[in-house]
């Protein structure tokens, strides 16, 4: 804290590739700009938002208020569905493009890192959904800037208000629509890892209202679920695998993903998510 106010400092080490963080720190700006509560890049007296500290790039930002949720209800989904809405609305006419680097020609390369640790029958399973996910990619969706990771822990909440989106450091180009896939997995199932038709029925009526759905996504939205669930298995997968010596963190459970994957599987069009 400063006597102006409350502040972050960001040093990024190494999971942020240092010639990302134009994009990082542009599109914050830029959707700080248009309304979106997201941490704000200090600029100096130069102009300049991206500095050195101790060796490592670095950046001061704004700080926001509010807590992430620890459990989620029904009562979190709409707020996210709508601020999910409005941040591919404000990133429409960002300027600077950033592939997505985990979509479906990165997964393979995830997997191969993984296959000597999985039972046959795992291994087996996700081959062919890689098989599947190569030969049915969508290639046509409308596409624009996705945060791509906007999980509970990157959301946070002020008295049931939702007051900002933090970490955008996954943020990319992508299909819009599989950024409301990520969510769907990431907020509309329970603790027992059973999907929640209530909740996803509140975050997809929030979203439409703002940004609404074309029939083409629409169609595509259990294939994109599938994939997403897949994305987060393999890397939950690596992570889980390459845990170093006396780390403090212990990395999520990825089995918690093949049972969205195997739920996904299951849905026959986007009603069985609640959307009539």
């Amino acid at each position: 804290a400063t006597t102006r106010g409350q502040y972050m400092v960001t040093l990024y080490e190494k999971r942020v590739d240092p010639k990302d963080l134009p994009f990082f720190l542009g599109l914050m700006d830029h959707l700080a700009e248009r309304g979106i509560n997201c941490p704000r890049p200090i600029h100096g007296r130069d102009g300049q938002a991206l500095r050195t500290l101790a060796g490592k790039p670095a950046a001061i930002t704004s700080f926001l208020q509010g807590m992430w949720p620890r459990r989620m209800t029904v009562k979190h989904c709409g707020p996210v569905g709508e601020a999910l809405a409005a941040l591919h609305l404000a990133g429409r006419d960002f300027a600077i493009k950033r592939p997505n680097a985990l979509s479906v020609s990165g997964w393979r390369p995830l997997f191969g890192g993984a296959l000597d640790h999985i039972d046959s029958e795992l291994a087996r399973e996700l081959t062919a959904e890689l098989d599947f996910f190569d030969a049915n990619w969508p290639k046509d969706l409308p596409a624009g800037v996705i945060h791509a990771d906007m999980f509970n822990d990157n959301v946070f909440f002020l008295n049931e208000r939702l007051s900002g989106i933090i970490d955008f450091y996954f943020a990319c180009n992508d299909f819009l629509a599989y950024d409301v896939a990520i969510c769907l997995n990431a907020w509309c199932f329970e603790p027992d890892h059973s999907f929640n038709v209530t909740k996803a029925r509140a975050f997809l009526s929030a979203y439409g209202r703002e940004r609404k759905l074309s029939e083409a996504e629409q169609a595509a939205l259990p294939l994109l679920a599938r994939g997403s669930a897949l994305r987060f298995l393999l890397t939950r997968l690596v992570d889980w695998l390459n845990v170093p010596p006396g780390a403090l963190v212990r990395p999520k459970d990825p089995l918690e993903y093949v049972r969205k994957l195997r739920f996904h599987q299951t849905v026959a069009s986007v009603r069985d998510y609640g959307l009539a």
